[in-house]
């Protein structure tokens, strides 16, 4: 029994931390390629939505984390477990008129990206970085918890965030409370501004 007992600590202990540095691998060559992908002259054409596994770009959020993390298109666990911010299969993307950019991340294990998303305040900020634009979102409201089967937070008016018609929206969730996935949490935001990125890609002090 103790041997067993072993065994399942173990277990444990690699399931939260072990994946995080497999995945946290992963997730920084897949950034430097992007990265070194936005380094190559473009063709003028217009952004498009990314097939499911690629980069969309970085998001930024002072209040939850010091790094940027890679999104990439699709929220399967596959994509998920790389250590990056998925965007759900019906999400708007920033640079769309209108819509929601809902995005889904571990809280526990394969990157943990979004383990302090329970830290986010009205009025922090949450920042997208595409190839030439910030996308500043200004964040409103937190859903503590909620069924993992409720679509309607995600959706292009997202439901229970209080507003009232479409909008350019930020959706980011989670599974709650930590280390379990009983339960979903979301935080939501509206775009307040764009500015085009700088040529050393430095977030400016004003959007932090």
């Amino acid at each position: 029994m103790c041997v067993m007992g072993l065994l399942l600590g173990l277990y444990a202990a690699y399931s939260v931390w072990g994946t995080d540095y497999f995945a946290n691998r992963t997730s920084e060559g897949a950034s430097s390629d992007l990265r070194n992908e936005w380094q190559r002259p473009t063709d003028g054409s217009k952004p498009r939505r990314p097939p499911p596994g690629d980069a969309i770009g970085f998001l930024h959020v002072p209040g939850m984390s010091k790094s940027p993390i890679l999104i990439e298109s699709g929220t399967a666990p596959k994509i998920l477990d790389r250590a990056v911010a998925g965007a759900y299969e019906n999400a708007a993307m920033p640079w769309q008129k209108k819509g929601n950019f809902a995005l889904a991340a571990h809280r526990d294990g394969h990157g943990a990206k979004f383990h302090h998303m329970d830290r986010l305040q009205p009025g922090d900020v949450a920042v997208v970085e595409t190839r030439d634009t910030w996308y500043v979102y200004e964040l409103d409201k937190t859903l503590p918890k909620t069924s993992n089967d409720n679509t309607g937070i995600i959706r292009p008016v997202p439901e229970g965030a209080g507003y009232t018609g479409p909008g350019r929206y930020i959706t980011l969730t989670t599974c709650t409370p930590k280390y379990t996935s009983d339960y979903r949490m979301a935080v939501w935001g509206h775009l307040v501004r764009t500015a085009p990125v700088n040529a050393s890609r430095t977030l400016p002090k004003e959007l932090r």
